[in-house]
């Protein structure tokens, strides 16, 4: 029989807890199990007390405290320390029903995520490939973009980074996708119904209601402001940054001249050869 489980992932301060604090009460209001798990060695305080706590196996301060390590490889100590110990985790699980939604609460240190095995070697136990056969999904939280731009009140360029390690492991055309959506999709007359996957809520009387909202010129014009907001920000649209790669940090740099009027700043030059041939005497 499977379980099923949500993994609360994403940087620090993204708001992971917050998240699986609002999925709780919602859980609650809906009648719902849920089991919360929280796997952050660091964490100190919670609106929910944790079901299973990995506290309560491994703190991150006292493995700072007694191995004279930093945040970092003590987190990633803990981590290791789990893996070698995961019974803590099976035990408890393991008594669940399918009623139950495994809520699992992660640390915000990305090098978890993109460079040490860790994480990936305890999905593959927790999920169907492993014993606890759980359906899984990963929840990854990211600050809106929007709160940025917005709280600095300043010219917002998106920089995608690394891109040496994924270029070849996806096509050009879908990195183009990703990085510069056509914002005018949302201008489509049919992007209500597309957003609803075809679906139509159940809580409307009458569904003919909705079609004809969504086809209205009011939505579409509500469309057009939207695409047009999104495409003159650039909200949804991210620069390709290789380090290694000396056109793409000097094109992230021409970005970054014209967002600081950095030309429009400078003196004009004349030529060096004109310099040298104008004698100002004749």
């Amino acid at each position: 029989m499977s379980k099923f489980g949500v993994l609360a992932m994403g940087p620090a301060g993204a708001g992971k807890t917050t998240f699986c604090t609002a999925l709780i009460q919602h859980l609650q209001h809906t009648h719902r199990s849920c089991f919360y798990v929280n796997l952050d060695p660091a964490a100190t305080s919670f609106a929910y007390t944790p079901d299973l706590d990995i506290r309560d196996l491994i703190s991150l301060e006292d493995v700072m405290d007694e191995m004279s390590l930093g945040p970092n490889g003590g987190l990633i100590f803990c981590f290791e320390f789990l893996l070698q110990n995961l019974d803590f985790l099976a035990t408890p699980i393991e008594s669940l029903t399918e009623e139950f939604l495994i809520i699992f609460d992660l640390p915000g240190q990305i090098e978890l995520y993109t460079h040490i095995p860790l994480l990936p070697e305890l999905i593959r136990y927790l999920s169907r490939m492993g014993p606890l056969n759980i359906n899984l999904c990963a929840a990854y939280l990211l600050e809106a973009t929007m709160s940025a731009m917005v709280n600095m009140e300043l010219p917002h360029i998106n920089i995608l980074s690394k891109m040496d390690l994924v270029q070849s492991q996806v096509s050009r055309k879908e990195l183009r996708r990703f990085t510069d959506p056509d914002a005018r999709l949302l201008e489509d007359e049919d992007t209500g119904r597309n957003a609803l996957s075809g679906k139509v809520d159940v809580n409307v009387r009458n569904p003919a209601e909705v079609d004809n909202v969504m086809s209205g010129g009011s939505f579409k014009a509500l469309n057009r402001a939207v695409a047009r907001l999104i495409d003159d920000f650039s909200m949804v649209s991210f620069l390709q940054l290789d380090v290694n790669d000396e056109d793409s940090v000097g094109g992230i740099l021409s970005y970054i001249d014209d967002a600081i009027q950095y030309h429009e700043a400078q003196e004009p030059k004349e030529p060096k050869e004109f310099e040298r041939d104008f004698d100002p005497d004749e």
